[in-house]
This record gives structure tokens, C-alpha cells and sequence, in this order.
């Protein structure tokens, strides 16, 4: 008969025990590594929101399809559901308008947050990097505001002509005149974003802390 450690009767202190069901083992971080720095590499290649459609012509190229699928329509469906919480409270309409984009990087960011409270530090990287492609989407979104206060069905997430966002916001705060600039900062501060978090997954994963 198997003897009784007894374990159950000396229960880990909750803090420690919450502390390493959430950090990820080593082969997992590396795997992590692998994972966002190819897919950062073929971001980079396909530039997704900024290039013109054309035929496919490679199997990674084919596969990126579905992640820029994938993240349109989820950065979609995020940043109408930031419109439309002001649908139901009575939101000025300037905030109305802003709210889409507040809510398509506060989802991320809210992620990378809830991560770095359960002390899993490869979980709340992974957040950041995300954070930094909603801040690229949004970069890109910034840089067509010059084409006109209508954004056209062919490029809005509900396939209905729409007002463009950045075009009355800019215009709203009357720098509409700065886009450049703006969409400039903003795919700047998307892409230190990923690059960071590349960096603190890197050490993350070769480091000898557990």
C-alpha cells in the first residue's frame, strides 16, 4: 500500500502557488520567441493594411492571409464595439468617434495588464506586441484621413460607407494638416512596441530566473 505523504495538510502559501501555475517553463517561452519574432519578420514583408491586393503567390504568404484576415476583423469588431457602447450611453459625438480606437487599444493593453497582475511575464509580452499591431492598424487608418470625411465601403470593417474617424477628429482639432505626423508617431510607437516586446521575450527566454 502506497504510504501518505501527507501533503494535504500543508497547503502552499496561495501568493506562491498562484505565482508558478502562471509562469510559463522555459520550452514554452522559446517556442513564444519563435512564434512572435516570424511573424513580426512577415509583418513586416507583407505590410498587411498598406499593401494593394494582388494574386498570392507563396504558402507564408497564403498563411498571412489568414492571420490579416483574423486581426481585421477582430481589431474590427473591437473598435466598433468601443463606438458602440456610445450608441447606448449618451456620449458627446466627438468621444462617440474616439471611443473606437480607445477601445481597440485598451483591449490589448487591458490583456498585457491582467497578465503582468498573474505574474505571467511571456503572456503580458505577448499583449504588448499585439497592442503595438493595433497601434500600426491604427497608424494606417490615420494616414488615409486626407482622402475625405466619408470612408468608403470597400475599406470600412461593416462594408457601408461611414464617417472616417481620423478625418473629424483631425479636423475637429483642426490638425488635420499634421496626419503625416501623426500616423508617423503612432506606427513609430506600434513598432518599438513589438520590437520591446521581442527584447523582454529574448531575455525572457534564456534567462536562468525560472
Amino acid at each position: 500500500m502506497k504510504k501518505s505523504s501527507f501533503t494535504h495538510l500543508f497547503p502552499k502559501d496561495p501568493k506562491e502557488e498562484a505565482a508558478t501555475d502562471h509562469l510559463s517553463t522555459k520550452s514554452a517561452k522559446k517556442a513564444a520567441l519563435v512564434f512572435f519574432t516570424l511573424f513580426f519578420l512577415l509583418y513586416l514583408n507583407y505590410k498587411p493594411y498598406e499593401s494593394a491586393p494582388h494574386q498570392i503567390a507563396s504558402v507564408t504568404e497564403y498563411l498571412f492571409a489568414i492571420y490579416r484576415f483574423i486581426i481585421v476583423q477582430t481589431l474590427g469588431i473591437v473598435h466598433e464595439g468601443g463606438h458602440g457602447v456610445c450608441y447606448i450611453l449618451p456620449c458627446p459625438q466627438f468621444i462617440m468617434i474616439a471611443m473606437g480606437t480607445l477601445f481597440q487599444w485598451g483591449f490589448p493593453l487591458g490583456i498585457a495588464y491582467y497578465y503582468k497582475k498573474q505574474g505571467n511575464r511571456m503572456a503580458f509580452l505577448a499583449g504588448l506586441f499585439i497592442l503595438g499591431i493595433s497601434m500600426d492598424h491604427t497608424a494606417w487608418y490615420m494616414s488615409t484621413a486626407h482622402e475625405g470625411a466619408i470612408l468608403f465601403a470597400d475599406k470600412s470593417f461593416l462594408g457601408v460607407d461611414a464617417l472616417h474617424d481620423f478625418h473629424y477628429i483631425f479636423s475637429t482639432l483642426g490638425v488635420l494638416e499634421y496626419e503625416a505626423l501623426f500616423s508617423g508617431l503612432t506606427k513609430a510607437a506600434g513598432h518599438l512596441l513589438m520590437v520591446g516586446a521581442l527584447i523582454g521575450m529574448f531575455f525572457g527566454a534564456f534567462s536562468n530566473k525560472n
